[in-house]
């Protein structure tokens, strides 16, 4: 499991929100116990949505194999971000200890270029 906030602009959009934390698992990883979601997609990140009151409940973002949980949904403690990414598309530069990574780190296939605020 990865702990981030994704600033991307499709995340923005779907969340309603200047950055989305978020937990990445490997698709195998984690299954739906309960109910049967809403399946779509914004460009090409298949996502899911509850069917009975609407929370926004994961992505899986094509080429990766992982599912991104949105951190809210994790139990207390369990969030503990390492970075943030896609930060091109930061709303405002956040000031922390993480890095900043200007499009993917390089355990998502990026480049691991930082932002220099």
């Amino acid at each position: 499991m990865q702990c981030l906030y994704c600033h991307c602009d499709d995340c923005q959009r779907v969340h309603g929100g200047a950055y989305l934390p978020a937990a990445m698992y490997l698709t195998s990883q984690t299954s739906i116990v309960a109910g049967d979601p809403i399946l779509w997609k914004l460009r090409t990140t298949e996502r899911a949505t509850c069917r009975s009151c609407g929370t926004r409940l994961f992505a899986e973002p094509p080429g990766f194999g992982v599912r991104s949980i949105t951190a809210s949904l994790l139990p207390e403690g369990v969030f503990r971000p390492a970075f943030h990414m896609q930060c091109q598309h930061a709303v405002r530069p956040i000031q922390d200890d993480l890095p900043h990574f200007k499009q993917f780190p390089a355990i998502f296939g990026g480049s691991d270029e930082k932002m220099l605020w």
